[in-house]
């Protein structure tokens, strides 16, 4: 299979540089970077600690001067690039990093293409943004997995219960069970992505989805081989009167 190639795009004014070897250890598991820029005011101080980054790294970046007082011209020329970048056609997906909603638009645009858009930003980062994205990755936890030694914890955010997470998931299981199929860990991954983009379980201080769904009360990990699928319980099924 090719390997997919991504445009990475980077808001400089929203996002601190601490968070630059995680964001390139995390896009580097959905393909090759072929595009990488940073857009901000260089002349500002408020920057300069990506200076340094920039280099090492070998991040492109592009100048915008302020203008106006309050008049973003770095989201300008980011959406100008990204236009730019989805015509040449020569990219699978965009990963758009910022913690600022008003690219919401520009996620949107790009996924009519047929473009997969991975977000990243802070917790702050508002809602309309995360949910345009195909993915969207919060940058706290992955600060936290470059830090070995450190207890992972929950991150706090506005976060999905874990009560709806397991009411989508027994919602997949039951019709897959009148489709007779079984319900695949990875199926209910790619699922719960798909209904709800800034979903991860790092944002519950684990590193694996199975490790996650064994503290739920209602659903069960069968395993078969090398095969693992996701099963009501038999006890809550029966309590709720479900019979399959």
């Amino acid at each position: 299979m090719e390997e997919q190639c991504y445009a990475l795009l980077i808001d400089a004014d929203n996002v601190s540089a601490k968070y630059i070897k995680p964001i390139l250890t995390e896009l580097s598991k959905y393909g090759v970077i072929t595009y990488k820029r940073i857009y901000g005011d260089w002349t500002s101080t408020h920057n300069s600690s990506w200076k340094d980054e920039l280099l090492t790294n070998s991040i492109m970046p592009v100048q915008q001067f302020s203008y106006t007082q309050g008049k973003n011209a770095t989201d300008s020329a980011m959406i100008i690039d990204a236009m730019d970048i989805l015509y040449t056609n020569d990219v699978d997906g965009f990963c758009i990093v910022s913690s600022d909603s008003d690219f919401t638009r520009l996620v949107t645009r790009i996924r009519e293409s047929a473009k997969m858009v991975i977000g990243m930003g802070e917790n702050k980062t508002p809602e309309p943004f995360r949910k345009a994205c195909d993915k969207f990755t919060i940058l706290e936890n992955l600060l936290s997995e470059q830090e070995p030694g450190k207890p992972k914890t929950e991150v706090a955010h506005d976060k999905l219960s874990k009560e709806k997470i397991e009411d989508a998931i027994i919602k997949m299981v039951i019709e897959n069970q009148d489709n007779n199929r079984a319900t695949g860990l990875g199926e209910v991954g790619s699922r719960l992505v798909s209904l709800y983009p800034d979903f991860d379980v790092r944002s519950y201080g684990y590193n694996m989805l199975s490790k996650f769904l064994e503290e739920f009360t209602r659903v069960q990990l069968v395993k078969n081989g090398s095969l693992v699928s996701v099963a009501l319980k038999e006890d809550w099924g029966m309590k709720e009167g479900i019979d399959r």
